[in-house]
């Protein structure tokens, strides 16, 4: 058959497609900017009339609607991507005589109580009124290698200390992205029969504290801490996060987080003809070490450049405002600066260290940390020579620059070439 697939080069839409290939169909590509000569070009924000799809659909038996955002920016809108140019597809697809359509939708879409839902489920209802047989797949938080939901998962999963939004405690069956396009391959290989919505699972009903250790136990990480964190932090958090864009954590997300997702396995199976794979399988143990680098380089580069600038910034102002300046420059008139110099090493340190630590925070770099590797060790062998006492001093001031020296070396050796 030939099929296009509307938004091939998304999460879904591009599992959808290889599978849809490897099946024996033609796949047309719907992408924004097509290049290959399979590719078709389509805009969710422009094309929200019937007429501007009907030129496209000439020779189109089926229609693959997995164009979705899960949050809205200035130039892309839930009422045009999920309702509009999905309507307008449908409606222009009746009109050139396409057989079938298949809707991916969400989970939860049918009771609405978000805007994401909502608009999802406007589509859902227009697209069940048509006279054309269609399926409206509802799959529950899809899981694949290259979601965007799935790295951020699997970076939480990864760290030492899992905060759980009200405990964790949220009901969620993920389906495996690859057991998604497979079902629409099988559904597609059946003789088109009237219309029928199926809410689509994966093996495993967890809580969300669940998913996330049987991430880090398949990462090989050894168990992590739990801290629950108040509802009420949580959804002042969203409120927040929800003016940032490409925020996972908005208002919306948070709601559908605590309603749950999940629903019964048996259509799922029914249509795979086997149980789903649920989440303790979803990472293989062949991609285990590979997938486990990517989830610490999530958050580790981050932590740690924070805790660099912290220092640094931290040691500006307890300089300039907490620690005496006599005492300050006592230690100086000790290394051979004294008055006026002393007052200007001084002064220079401070801005040194402010400037420095910004840098840390907004310009990130291999030279940054090569400087602040070069100025630690200069600090320390003048320190070392000319005030010896600070080495075998009990809290250790010079010693503590070795494992700061050290986390510059591994920002150093982790600084990828621009």
């Amino acid at each position: 058959m030939n099929i296009l697939v509307c938004g091939a080069h998304g999460f879904v839409g591009k599992a959808i497609c290889e599978a849809l290939g490897r099946a024996g169909h033609r796949v047309v590509k719907g992408v924004r900017q097509a290049s290959q000569a399979d590719e078709l070009a389509i805009d969710y924000m422009q094309d929200v009339e019937p007429a501007a799809w009907l030129p496209r659909l000439r020779g189109i038996d089926v229609v693959v609607n997995a164009v979705g955002i899960l949050t809205e920016t200035a130039q892309r809108s839930f009422e045009r991507v999920h309702r509009r140019a999905p309507i307008a597809l449908f409606d222009a697809a009746c009109q050139a005589g396409v057989t079938r359509i298949v809707q991916v939708s969400a989970l939860g879409a049918q009771q609405g109580g978000t805007a994401y839902f909502r608009s999802k489920h406007a589509a859902d209802a227009h697209l069940s009124g048509l006279p054309v047989a269609h399926h409206v797949l509802r799959p529950a938080l899809v899981y694949g290698e290259a979601g965007a939901s799935s790295r951020h998962f699997r970076a939480l999963a990864s760290s030492p200390v899992h905060p759980l939004p009200g405990g964790g405690r949220q009901r969620l069956r993920p389906i495996l992205v690859d057991e998604l396009a497979e079902i629409v391959v099988r559904l597609l290989a059946q003789a088109p029969a009237g219309r029928e919505e199926l809410d689509l699972v994966g093996g495993t009903e967890v809580e969300y504290r669940q998913m996330l250790a049987a991430y880090r136990a398949s990462l090989g990480f050894a168990p992590a801490w739990r801290v629950s964190i108040p509802a009420g932090l949580i959804g002042l958090a969203a409120a927040v996060m929800d003016r940032l864009p490409g925020a996972l954590l908005t208002r919306d997300t948070w709601r559908m987080l605590q309603a749950g997702n999940t629903a019964s396995v048996a259509r799922t199976a029914e249509v795979l003809a086997r149980e789903p794979e649920g989440v303790e399988t979803f990472i293989r143990p062949d991609d285990a070490p590979r997938l486990r680098a990517q989830a610490l380089a999530g958050w580790r580069p981050a932590l740690l450049r924070g805790a660099l600038a912290l220092t640094w910034l931290a040691t500006a102002f307890f300089s300039a405002c907490v620690h005496p300046i006599a005492d300050s420059l006592a230690l100086l008139a000790r290394v051979g600066l004294q008055g006026s110099l002393a007052v200007a090493a001084l002064s220079l340190a401070v801005a040194l260290d402010v400037i420095l630590g910004i840098a840390t925070l907004a310009r990130p770099g291999r030279r940054l940390w090569v400087a602040q590797m070069a100025l630690i060790a200069a600090y320390s062998a003048i320190i070392a020579i000319a005030l010896p006492e600070f080495l075998w001093h009990p809290f250790g001031p010079i010693l503590k620059n070795v494992p700061i020296i050290a986390l510059l070396l591994v920002l150093l050796s982790e600084e990828e070439r621009s």
